[in-house]
């Protein structure tokens, strides 16, 4: 076998690394380019030369610099450090790395100890992904979990102490177990069983839980133009979820962006377990200034780092923001390969790829019996707004729902601009059924009803734009009315408002339930024969207000507004005298 440390660097361009190695590599190996040691990683062998893309900028390195295979896939290292952290693309820690990232840094997240609390004994039989003991001191359950590898008797283990990442805690049938669980990223990691989706992710706002909600262990693309509101979304969803952890890529975006998240992260209340949201979040920003191909590893990262908490029966969601530049990075290294171009210059194995990152959620049962999710949502930035381009069609046709983010709706200040007519979701049959065993038998039907609503208003829109709201039949009129309350006073919600930049599933309950108690009111009143006009000229802001003058979980303020404007209605009236 040829000795790997022969290899040369053969040429550079960009960051694609030829690298002259003879039976020293396969592919998906990292190999150390320079002699700074830059990580790459193996894409393609043909003969005695193999393609590496590099994760860091290559500029220095020339023909003849020494390449060192390490015979090992790129894997990163996993613990209950990495809780809080702030990482790169390769999971490196971000934290005290000055002004300026220097290249060729070493991989972990080992930063200080943890309080370990053993509980199991020596003399026990140990399966693969049983627990050995539980970390302390966080918001969050963590388990030190036998590896997928290892089973047997426990010959050994760790009593009750702080430990460093590089401590050995356990021995199960002679094999090690560390603090730290190390794992390549390309690989998922094994379960038991995978599950079907049928509870759901509540997110806090209204128009997801209501319309289009998610499963834990589902998938969602959140594609929209610049300025649609895509990553006020995401963050908003990231503090309110009903999540465990939180695992937040920032893809290719503003470094001013990422930024922002984790100062508001760092600031904002965890309202389920009463310390810092920070506290069960991880944040792996590989933004748009930092290395490009690492954009394409980050994504797999973060979906390793979501797997490995989901294995200690958590519940995680995974926030990719934003997969466009991901892909805008496979297309620039097949650009650099010289690979036949499909649609847009795009790679051929577009698709490929994002099925394979979108195929790591689910729902599971884990190695160790234990109930866990990985719930992925994937922003997508088309350029220009064009839905048809191809990162947002092949993603449309891996996910389990779709949130279209309009532009109309945002340039008319409507948030979240969710598009009710362009979005979808596969799941609501199934989390219908999950809510009526949650004691709201009535959510399917008032999704029904709300989305009924939304689609006549949506009808009769270009009729009154053509035509004139005073051309149409009351009935009509009604509806268009009925459009305007849901949009007003349901589906809009503000991000900055500490009473609506979360609401409870009650409350949205009740704001629904209020709408549409007040359009049926309407709709008695003007078949009774109450003129159209009159109903219209009744101030429904105690009802459009409810929303922000009602707390997260405040049900009675939206009585409160539901009665005042029942009895602004009032009875039934005949039509005014004409003059």
């Amino acid at each position: 076998m040829t000795d790997p440390n022969a290899a040369r660097i053969r040429r550079v361009a960009g960051p694609l690394v030829e690298v002259v190695c003879d039976g020293g590599v396969a592919m998906h190996d990292v190999v150390l380019l320079g002699r700074e040691g830059l990580p790459g990683e193996v894409v393609a062998i043909a003969g005695g030369t193999a393609s590496v893309q590099a994760y860091e900028y290559t500029g220095g390195l020339a023909p003849g610099h020494p390449a060192r295979p390490t015979g090992r896939p790129l894997r990163v290292r996993l613990g209950p450090w990495l809780l809080g952290g702030v990482f790169d693309g390769l999971l490196r820690p971000l934290a005290g790395a000055g002004d300026w990232l220097l290249p060729g840094g070493g991989t972990g997240a080992d930063a200080g100890t943890r309080h370990f609390v053993p509980t199991a004994a020596p003399g026990e039989e140990a399966a693969p992904g049983g627990a050995l003991g539980e970390w302390t001191g966080g918001s969050v359950p963590l388990r030190l979990l036998v590896p997928p590898d290892a089973s047997g008797r426990v010959e050994w283990i760790a009593p009750r102490a702080p430990y460093r990442a590089d401590e050995v805690l356990a021995v199960v049938g002679g094999s090690p177990v560390p603090a730290v669980a190390d794992w390549p990223i390309r690989t998922p990691r094994p379960v038991r069983e995978r599950l079907d989706a049928a509870e759901p992710l509540h997110t806090g706002q209204r128009v997801i839980d209501l319309l289009f909600p998610v499963a834990r262990g589902g998938t969602v693309a959140v594609p929209g133009g610049f300025g649609t509101g895509k990553t006020v979304l995401l963050q908003q969803i990231a503090k309110w979820c009903d999540a465990d952890v939180i695992v937040y890529v920032g893809c290719g975006e503003r470094g001013n962006e990422l930024a922002d998240v984790m100062a508001e992260f760092a600031e904002l209340d965890d309202p389920r377990t009463g310390g810092r949201l920070v506290e069960r979040t991880v944040v792996i920003a590989n933004t748009s200034n930092m290395p490009m191909m690492a954009r394409e590893a980050s994504v797999h990262t973060g979906a390793t780092v979501a797997e490995y908490f989901r294995d200690m029966g958590l519940d995680v969601v995974l926030i990719a923001d934003s997969t466009s530049r991901w892909a805008e990075a496979l297309r620039e290294f097949s650009s650099r390969m010289g690979e036949l171009p499909a649609e847009e210059g795009y790679p051929a194995g577009l698709a490929s790829e994002l099925a394979a990152f979108y195929e790591r959620a689910g729902a599971v049962r884990t190695l160790g019996g234990l109930h866990g999710s990985v719930t992925v949502l994937g922003a997508v930035s088309p350029p220009g707004g064009d839905l048809t381009e191809p990162v947002t069609a092949h993603t449309e046709r891996f996910v389990r729902g779709l949130w279209t983010l309009d532009r109309e709706l945002a340039y008319a200040r409507h948030y979240p601009a969710l598009s009710w007519s362009g979005s979808f979701s596969r799941d609501a049959a199934a989390l219908g059924a999950a809510h009526a065993r949650a004691d709201d038998p009535a959510w399917a039907g008032r999704r029904a009803r709300v989305a009924a609503l939304l689609a006549e208003a949506d009808r009769l829109s270009d009729l009154v734009d053509l035509v004139g709201i005073t051309a149409l039949p009351g009935p009509e009129r009604v509806s268009v009315l009925a459009g305007r309350l849901v949009r007003e006073g349901l589906l809009q919600q503000s991000a900055l408002s500490a009473h609506d930049a979360y609401c409870s599933p009650e409350k949205t309950a009740a704001l629904a339930d209020a709408v549409l108690t007040a359009v049926e009111r309407c709709r008695e009143l003007v078949g009774a024969g109450t003129p159209a006009e009159t109903v219209e000229e009744t101030d429904y802001t105690p009802l459009l207000r409810a929303r922000e003058a009602a707390g997260p979980r405040d049900t009675d303020a939206v009585a409160a507004g539901l009665a005042a404007v029942l009895s602004a209605l009032g009875e039934p009236r005949p039509p005014r005298e004409p003059r």
